[in-house]
């Protein structure tokens, strides 16, 4: 009697949930019981990929109220696990897209040695050289169970985790392998997507990096306006007090991409190293410090805008460097470890200027198709150094950059692909 109960439960969930995806191919509105009803039969694998699909494409195509959003981020959260923790919990997110520009690893340490909480989990690459999670992987550990994580962050202040395999807003991750191999997603997704991640981590206080290029997720200033307005207005509803940082991304900000060049970009800032990338740091600085800003107003302290100068201050005095290795130790990597100890793959080969001129731009798209051909993000030593930026004079067979493999077939490959996209337009 039990079992024929379950089944004709499971039988008027999943009809309505098809009677949800047939509504909004329409182009009608959702509820939020249709939308609760989608969101956990997708966590829970009920729903097939090609029915998950239809939903994706319907809202690609129609987008969502203001209110869907909110029944969608909502559902997304509740149909899953959960972090908590007392007090400001702060979290950082990028809308992304933009290789070699690992800011998150050196935010989180001046966070968490500011005195705030700071449990960042991070993704690995789905079609990116490498994510933050690909890049603390080759420090430390990243795969931990929530309790662990507490742990963590209870021991620490912070944590740089992969949150992938964590239950949190589960529907969101089986969406997201629906729209990789079509690489779409729309701008709806991407801020349900953050704000749903953010709620289940717990977080309080946020900042929102929106970088804006044209070979970026985000290719006009006018869509990444859109996109803030709608995540103030979406925050609000859950209590959650955001900063959002829009801004121009023409390169990378980092020397390496990689997740091994990109550790190395993240101990070189932490280190203070003469050669580090001042780009990166300075962005990091940036960002940190409107998070801090955010963080001290509702915290009551007095102090007003100086948030970035408190974040110079931890980073140039090296309480960042050792807070992080407090991280690596705790997660279980050397803390010990250095940029100039980190071992990058066996093969290179220097790419030099076909020509003299100038560097006019920087195909963020070429890179990373020629990245991935090295071995990224699997292959951790393999990847693509800069040595050039945009504006920068060359002359003819001065060093642009410089690939590594442990495949030199990959290696091999990659340096013919590179004949015909070519990663620096030079004029």
């Amino acid at each position: 009697m039990e079992k024929n109960n379950f089944k004709q439960n499971q039988a008027s969930i999943s009809f309505q949930a098809i009677s949800a995806i047939k509504k909004k191919l329409l182009g009608k509105r959702l509820t939020y019981q249709e939308i609760f009803s989608l969101m956990d039969e997708v966590s829970n694998r009920r729903l097939s990929p090609i029915l998950t699909t239809y939903f994706v494409a319907a809202g690609f195509k129609n987008g969502f109220t203001s209110t869907e959003l909110f029944y969608l981020t909502k559902a997304m959260a509740d149909t899953g696990e959960k972090l908590h923790f007392k007090g400001i919990v702060a979290d950082k997110h990028s809308t992304g897209g933009l290789a070699g520009t690992r800011t998150t690893m050196i935010l989180v340490p001046i966070i968490a040695e500011a005195g705030f909480i700071i449990p960042k989990n991070s993704s690995r690459a789905i079609t990116t050289p490498a994510g933050t999670a690909d890049t603390m992987e080759v420090l430390a550990p990243v795969t931990f169970t929530l309790k662990k994580i507490k742990s963590i962050v209870e021991a620490t202040g912070g944590c740089i985790v992969w949150g992938g395999h964590l239950g949190l807003a589960p529907a969101d991750d089986i969406i997201i392998q629906v729209e990789a191999p079509l690489s779409f997603e729309s701008f709806d997704k991407i801020i349900v997507s953050i704000m749903a991640k953010k709620i289940a981590s717990g977080a309080t206080h946020m900042i929102l990096d929106i970088p804006v290029g044209k070979t970026l997720k985000i290719y006009h200033f006018k869509d990444a306006e859109m996109i803030a307005d709608k995540f103030r207005t979406l925050s609000k509803k859950f209590n959650i007090k955001v900063t959002i940082d829009i801004n121009q991304a023409l390169e990378p900000a980092g020397h390496g991409v990689g997740p091994t060049l990109e550790a190395r970009d993240v101990l070189k800032v932490l280190e203070q190293k003469p050669d580090r990338p001042f780009m990166l740091e300075a962005k990091a600085l940036r960002l940190t410090g409107k998070l801090l800003n955010l963080c001290l107003e509702n915290h009551g302290k007095k102090s007003k805008n100086n948030g970035e100068e408190m974040a110079r201050e931890i980073l140039s005095s090296g309480r960042a460097l050792s807070k992080m290795r407090e991280i690596i130790k705790v997660q279980g990597g050397n803390p010990e470890v250095a940029s100039d100890s980190l071992p990058l793959a066996r093969y290179r080969f220097e790419v030099t200027a076909y020509k003299k001129g100038t560097i006019t731009s920087f195909n963020n798209n070429d890179l990373t198709v020629v990245a991935r051909i090295l071995g990224c993000p699997l292959d951790k030593q393999a990847g693509i150094y800069l040595t050039r930026r945009i504006d920068e004079k060359v002359d003819r067979g001065e060093v642009l950059c410089i690939l590594y493999s442990s495949d030199k077939w990959r290696l091999k490959e990659a340096r013919e692909t590179l004949v015909n996209i070519p990663i620096y337009r030079i004029e």
